[in-house]
Formats: structure tokens, sequence, C-alpha cells
């Protein structure tokens, strides 16, 4: 029973360490920022939530943001998701996955919200060019599973952002 203890604790240890290697032990926070982007004046009505976080109800003016920080876990499984709704208009989206994100904004995830769907800000570029569809919804004429909208469009990096007024939760 001796080397099966000694296997795992030698296994458990080379997870700590490769984990702490990679800054996940000390996490740093994950900033997410949502910016109502529906246009025509309309308000964005949102309700973001995780397993073990509810972080409530908002109602965002043209052009602002809702924004929140939270420390990743150490299994990489953290999800946040989002009911957004305006008008008649109600759709879903998972708005932080943890192993889809991290390679997508590390540390700033930004999101802009338009009637169409969400789009990440692509740091490399300075665009919001990584849409998605709403999770409820899949292409017209498809009985596929929603596929990524391309959209450009970097207004939102031209100060607008700080136009609105901030929503923050720590």
């Amino acid at each position: 029973m001796f080397p099966f203890s000694r296997c795992l604790f030698s296994f458990v240890l080379l997870v700590f360490l490769v984990r702490w290697c990679d800054g996940a032990i000390i996490e740093k926070k994950v900033h997410v920022r949502i910016i109502n982007d529906l246009g025509n004046g309309s308000d964005l009505n949102l309700h973001c939530k995780s397993k073990d976080d509810d972080l409530g109800v908002h109602v965002l003016a043209p052009h602002q943001f809702f924004e929140f920080s939270f420390r990743p876990n150490f299994w990489v499984t953290t999800l946040y998701f989002c009911r957004f709704w305006w008008g008649d208009e109600s759709h879903w989206f998972d708005i932080y996955v943890e192993r889809r994100d991290v390679g997508r904004c590390n540390k700033q995830c930004w999101w802009t919200v338009a009637a169409v769907g969400p789009c990440l800000l692509d740091a490399r570029v300075q665009r919001y060019t990584l849409c998605e569809n709403w999770k409820d919804q899949k292409p017209e004429g498809s009985s596929q599973g929603p596929k990524a909208r391309m959209y450009n469009d970097n207004k939102h990096l031209e100060g607008n952002e700080k136009e609105g007024n901030a929503i923050i939760i720590y």
C-alpha cells in the first residue's frame, strides 16, 4: 500500500506545482465587462450567475457597462452565464467559460451585447471580432448548433465605454 500512497502523493504534488507555475494557485482576478450595444436607445437587462454566485439583475442604458471580477477555480471549470432581455427579446449566453476563454481574453474579458449576440474584445487587434450566437438560437435553416459570427467594430475602444456609468461588483 505504501508505494501507491507515495505515487499518489507525487502525482498530487506534481499537479500542484504545475498549477502553481501556471499561476492558477495564486490566481489573478478575471475582470468581465458587458457593454450595452443594442442601439436604438434600448436598455439592456441582464442577470449573471455562476454555480456559487448570483450577481443580481442590472439595467444598462445604451453604452453603459456592468463589470464583475472573480478568481477562477483550481479545476479550470469556472463558468458564469447571463440572461439578457430587452423589449420582447430574451436570450442567454455563457459569458465566461474558463476552458474557452483562458487563451482568448485571459484576465480582461470585455463583451459588447448587440441584438444579434455578444462579441468579445480581441486584445491582439483591439476590436470586438470574436462574436458568438446566443446559446438559445440556432442559425436560420440549420439543424446544427450555432456558428460564430464575425463582426468588426472598434467604436467602444474610442472612449465610449468611459461615457457609461459602471456598475462594479467585487
